[in-house]
């Protein structure tokens, strides 16, 4: 079976054993800050703050940016269900925008109509698949929630090591950036995530809510709220490692995705969303068919592993009841299918599969 997806491993059993015998504890110390550090210098931005995971760190983000019980925050419709349960979890409330067909990026022309009727106290822009909508548009959207007073959360989950059009690394183009480490990403650490941003206060106000709300490590003097959102040593081993490597694995990641474009370019039935392979660094190979669920079926006859992609989250139980309806959000969920893309995946493997998808539409 060719699975969807599985993690890249190089030496991290190595170094993990070799950090075990220094006798250090596995808990967050020089570990996790040598690795904020790395983070930073590849994105360039001043401070990095690593938590436990990419949910907790929009929960901090948001926190940090005094949302409160009650507020309103605008959130995609078609994004992974934690970018709106981060809202939930505070007790805000997740107010759903369709997403652009040429991104599946917010769509930010529908904002200030929903910043009139809502009045949010923040907005999370998901930047889908590694990719960013148009930076004219980011500016824009900056520009007006800074007079409106409403904080702009990016959600960067899916691009670590993406750019801009303007050729700036995402997670160093908006005041405040989150990331995750989970098993699919470029990068993962098993579980993690991290916050950036170049805002000093923010930053601070981050570190207090991570541990505690401690004045300082290791003391129990609490001047401000905060909880346990603390990393490990052990991680950061493996997510330190992993960073040694960080520019072998953009480069797979987008040979990959060029590979597949390639072999199936020429089938009518599938469709792309166009994204530049210069800048943006796919998560996950995406197509987009109408008869998604039998050729589910079909590949998984041939040991080829897929993955649906999200339902717009008004859509999910837990979301119920709801009557939205956001027509992008809805057909790209529908027809939307993530192909085996992990980095160890070999060539020859990527044309069988692209084989595979040209006998189902032959015949």
């Amino acid at each position: 079976m060719i699975p969807q997806y599985e993690p890249l491993f190089t030496n991290e059993r190595a170094n993990i054993g070799d950090y075990l015998l220094t006798n250090s504890w596995l808990t967050e110390h020089i570990k996790t800050k040598e690795f904020e550090q790395g983070i930073s210098n590849f994105l360039g931005v001043k401070h990095t703050i690593i938590v436990n995971n990419g949910t907790i760190s929009l929960c901090l983000a948001l926190l940090a940016n005094g949302v409160k019980p009650g507020d309103r925050v605008l959130v995609p419709s078609l994004t992974m269900i934690a970018t709106a349960n981060a809202v939930r979890f505070i007790g805000a409330i997740p107010i759903f925008v369709d997403v652009e067909p040429e991104t599946l990026c917010m769509d930010i022309t529908q904002i200030p109509d929903y910043i009139k009727l809502w009045s949010p106290k923040a907005i999370i822009y998901v930047t889908f698949n590694g990719r960013q909508g148009n930076n004219k548009c980011i500016v824009s959207l900056n520009v007006l929630c800074s007079a409106k007073g409403i904080a702009v959360i990016e959600d960067n989950a899916q691009s670590f090591g993406s750019k801009n059009e303007l050729g700036q690394t995402i997670g160093n183009s908006i005041n405040l950036s989150s990331f995750s480490f989970s098993v699919p990403k470029i990068i993962t650490t098993g579980q993690g995530g991290c916050l950036t941003t170049n805002n000093d206060e923010l930053a601070q106000q981050i570190r207090y809510l991570k541990d505690f709300g401690r004045s300082g490590g290791g003391n129990d003097v609490h001047e401000h709220f905060g909880i346990n959102c603390k990393f490990t040593d052990l991680q950061a081993v493996i997510g330190l490692t992993q960073m040694e490597t960080i520019n072998e694995r953009i480069n797979a990641k987008k040979n990959l995705a060029l590979t597949y474009y390639n072999e199936l370019k020429d089938i009518k039935q599938i469709k792309f969303i166009k994204t530049n392979l210069e800048y943006t660094v796919p998560w996950f190979v995406e197509i987009f068919v109408e008869d998604r669920d039998k050729l589910v079926e079909y590949l998984l006859t041939k040991d080829i592993q897929t993955r649906k992609m999200y339902s717009p989250i008004y859509t999910q139980k837990c979301y119920q009841p709801n009557v939205e309806r956001h027509p992008v959000a809805e057909e790209y969920s529908r027809k939307g299918l993530w192909l085996p893309s992990s980095m160890i995946l070999q060539k020859q493997e990527i044309i069988y599969i692209c084989e595979m998808i040209r006998n189902y539409y032959e015949n």
